[in-house]
């Protein structure tokens, strides 16, 4: 709990600095983030070092030096990382970076999302879905695909906060408590 505030405010900040710089260093700063998260969560035995107090914050800030200029980010994010290492938070950068993402979306409108269905939709296939169902909520939508065969068929739909259950196995439950109750 105390991680995802402590990230929900240093994201805040950096999202206040990006919005002053304009829209293209907020994307910028999220990308940046993103790319550091994505070292930080496939590499343990990193994260475990930043986590290690036994190590300086210099230490760390060296560290963190080379795993930015490895995914070349730019100067605003080197100090935002130097801070981190100084506040001993490098640990919590894959939470700062999910918050900055969310900060992100919501600013330019994007709206996360899941679709799921029984079988594997092709790149054409779910370019199109994602397409008719901006025009429907007239958002734009980040949509994660996946394919479940308990389901059966139909598909099961996540916009943010809403769920549209249209699956076989959805109906046929409903059938099955209907037929219970002797309806």
């Amino acid at each position: 709990m105390t991680g995802n505030v402590v990230a929900r405010r240093y994201a805040k900040a950096l999202f206040a600095v990006g919005s002053k710089a304009g829209e293209k260093e907020l994307d910028a700063f999220g990308k940046e983030l993103a790319a550091l998260a994505g070292v930080l969560d496939a590499s343990p035995q990193a994260f475990a070092f930043f986590k290690n107090p036994a190590f300086s914050a210099e230490e760390k800030k060296q560290v963190l030096k080379k795993i930015a200029e490895k995914v070349s980010v730019g100067p605003m994010m080197q100090n935002f990382c130097e801070l981190l290492a100084d506040k001993d938070r490098v640990d919590v950068l894959p939470f700062i970076a999910a918050d900055y993402q969310k900060m992100l979306d919501q600013a330019q409108g994007v709206v996360s999302g899941s679709l799921v269905t029984a079988f594997e939709l092709s790149d054409v296939r779910r370019k199109e879905l994602t397409e008719k169902l901006e025009k429907q909520t007239g958002k734009k939508l980040d949509l994660d695909f996946a394919a479940d065969q308990q389901i059966l068929g139909g598909v099961v739909l996540k916009v943010g906060d809403k769920v549209l259950d249209a699956s076989l196995r959805a109906q046929l439950d409903i059938l099955k408590e209907q037929i219970k109750r002797g309806e």
